[in-house]
């Protein structure tokens, strides 16, 4: 019996052990795949450093951001996704070894969020590429690994497996549509959905099979993973390498899936129509099925279906006729429509610096929208605040639409650009012009001042004496404490090197009681300016007698009064609006509170601009910039001086010498200059 049990205890122990060899085997398998796939696509992978332009609050801004790609082309083309480089304004690429090259941005399409960028390197040559699979041969389960650089460090790899290869956005659960520029993704895109882990830097690195191709272009993760499938990808990378463009077609209807009590078993329920579309001038009405289009059927029954059939939609040719049958009251009917090509929805954002504003130009669609009867006019999509357009009076809003500026009448940013230019021709000084805005039905004018105001050279305070040195009020609490009870007056908490107090041989720690036998009667904080204030009655290169307290000795000192140096407010200052950001000269008090050996010539950042180059660079408020290219500087009349002639040549890298601290580094700005 125990024999017996033993044989089948065996028996099943052998069972047991035999899935765990396989398991073994499979492991084996599959671990020397993923070493293969790593090998033959990491060359490839680039990790993506963007500086994009965002607008906002009236301005162009600049953001730091990174993502994935992989090289598609020997000759370096690389395929991401717009939200990741598709308002790029410079690119930086790190490869595989951990090169860095620049890159530039070839064409966009937020529609299916894929953006195509090419490496440009020193020299010439052929890059290592990763090639696209078929997506439509993906199946669930199917074994894939994201890679990419997730969080922008270096290039990492997940694995995973297909959960789902047609997923839409479940509008029923609130997740909403995904829009890009006023683009719904998922009207085109159904994802490839997985669980190899990504995270913010993965976006537009590449999904990959186990036998190394590219099926799909990593986008989403919404508790799955979701990958637009790289059939979509390639071809839209394909068009935009090469003509720079996608270019769609549209009939200018919408459509659903089919109700789900209809009685129609085939087709899809046409909602409506957009005026003076080809499918109003075609005759399509709200309410009729979409059983046919261009002689192939349609049938969208599930939410699932709608992207193969917005697909069809826009790839129709443009400008030929096709026929679409529709069923209306029961009735087949054949319509002729003459598709057109399809415009983005919304235009590319401009700054107009000089009237604080960011703007577009109006897309067909978006006049619609709005309800305009043409896209005459320049939209305003963002204000700066105390901006010209925002001081006016009345201001302009966000969502006025102008359309004359004085007597010009003004249908594009060009237009307004234009009348810019010549209005401000001469002028030193911003000028006023009375501007009409459209604001929904209201036609409404005011008076912007438009133009720049230059930094007015401060005020100089009138010469005042100064006692050189720093005090605080004897408070009663202090004062107490120091067992001298009831006593009134300032402690000196700093004596200035080399100045005529020092030379009268004041001391930290004295206790300034009276002024020219005056007493004094500070005895609270907020009684800290009776001391200045009376110093300031006297002429500068008087002399004062100062009681003061030392210890327990009475003392009486003599001391010349010398002139206040001057306040930070009183230095001149320069402000750069194309890099953005403002300096002024050094005071006797930044050399004293910096505790620098020597006197500094340089400019002192006061103010940056976030969002701008300066920023973008990583210029700080308090950095002392010594130089510029190789330039000294002694004040800000030198920097404005040397960043006129950097604005003339336009250079593809400044270089600032900055101190920073009791450090000493240099900064790199690299600006996109606008094309003249």
């Amino acid at each position: 019996m125990r024999i017996r049990s033993f044989l089948k205890l065996l028996i099943l122990g052998l069972v047991a052990i035999q899935p765990l060899c396989v398991h073994a085997q499979e492991s084996t398998s599959l671990q020397e795949s993923i070493d293969s796939v790593v090998t033959q696509v990491k060359p490839a992978l680039v990790r993506i450093y963007v500086v994009s332009t965002e607008y906002w609050e009236g301005r162009e801004m600049k953001e730091r951001s990174s993502g994935s790609g992989v090289i598609i082309s020997p000759e370096g083309y690389v395929i991401t996704n717009h939200h990741v480089a598709g308002h790029a304004t410079r690119l930086i690429c790190t490869l595989s070894n951990r090169e860095e090259v620049e890159a530039e941005l070839i064409g966009t399409d937020p529609l299916t969020d894929i953006a195509v960028i090419k490496l440009l390197p020193k020299n010439k040559r052929t890059f290592p590429i990763a090639q696209f699979g078929d997506s439509n041969a993906v199946r669930v389960g199917n074994s894939v690994m994201a890679m990419g650089s997730p969080m922008a460090l270096s290039q990492s790899v997940t694995l995973g497996i297909v959960s789902n290869t047609e997923l839409v956005m479940p509008k029923r659960m609130g997740f909403g549509d995904l829009t890009l520029d006023g683009e719904t993704v998922g009207s085109l895109v159904r994802w490839i959905a997985h669980d190899a882990f990504i995270y913010g830097g993965n976006s537009g690195g590449p999904l990959i099979d186990l036998t190394g191709k590219i099926i799909g272009i990593n986008e989403i993760s919404i508790a799955l993973s979701g990958a637009i499938p790289g059939n979509l990808a390639k071809k839209v990378a394909d068009e935009i390498i090469a003509t720079g463009e996608v270019t769609r077609s549209w009939l200018g209807f919408t459509v659903q899936p089919l109700l789900k009590h209809s009685k129609v078993q085939k087709g899809a329920l046409i909602t409506g129509t957009i005026s003076d579309s080809p499918a109003e001038i075609a005759g399509v009405q709200s309410g009729d099925i979409l059983t046919e289009l261009n002689a192939e059927a349609v049938h969208v029954r599930f939410d699932e279906d709608m992207p193969s059939l917005n697909a069809r939609m826009t790839n129709l040719v443009v400008n030929k006729t096709i026929t679409m049958k529709v069923l209306r009251d029961g009735a087949e009917q054949s319509i002729e429509i003459t598709p057109i090509k399809r415009e983005n929805r919304r235009l590319r954002q401009s700054e107009l610096m000089e009237w604080g504003i960011t703007a577009r130009n109006i897309s067909f669609m978006m006049a619609k929208e709005l309800k305009r009867p043409n896209q005459h006019g320049v939209y305003i999509s963002s204000l700066r605040p105390g901006g010209p357009a925002g001081d006016a009076k009345p201001g302009l809003r966000r969502g006025d639409i102008v359309v004359k500026v004085g007597e010009t009448v003004v249908n594009n940013i060009e237009d307004i650009r234009a009348v810019t230019k010549e209005l401000l021709k001469d002028a030193e000084e911003p000028v006023s012009v009375l501007t009409t805005v459209k604001r929904k039905l209201d036609t409404m004018v005011t008076v912007v001042k438009v133009g720049l105001s230059e930094l007015n050279d401060p005020a100089l305070e009138v010469k005042k004496a100064w006692l050189p040195v720093e005090t605080q009020v004897l408070t009663r609490d202090i004062a107490q404490a120091m067992n001298k009870a009831d006593q009134k007056g300032f402690r000196i908490t700093r004596v200035y090197e080399e100045s005529t107090a020092e030379k009268a041989e004041l001391k930290e720690g004295d206790i300034i009681v009276a002024v020219d036998e005056e007493p004094l009667t500070a005895n609270q904080p907020e009684h800290y300016e009776e001391l200045p204030a009376l110093i300031r009655n006297y002429r500068v290169g008087s002399e004062v007698v100062l009681d003061v307290i030392r210890g327990d000795e009475d003392l009486k000192f003599t001391v010349e009064l010398i002139r206040a140096p001057k306040l930070n407010r009183e230095m001149r200052k320069y402000r750069n609006d194309i890099f953005q950001f403002t300096v002024r000269d050094v005071t006797f008090f930044d050399e004293v509170n910096q505790q620098w050996e020597e006197k500094k010539n340089g400019v002192l950042v006061d103010e940056i601009n976030s969002g701008g180059w300066a920023d973008i660079g990583m210029l700080r408020n308090g950095d002392l910039i010594l130089a510029v290219d190789g330039t000294d500087l002694a004040n800000v009349d030198t920097l404005k001086e040397v960043m006129e002639g950097i604005e003339s040549k336009q250079p593809d890298a400044i270089v600032l010498k900055v101190l920073r601290g009791i450090y000493t580094v240099y900064i790199e700005f690299e600006p996109k200059w606008e094309k003249q």
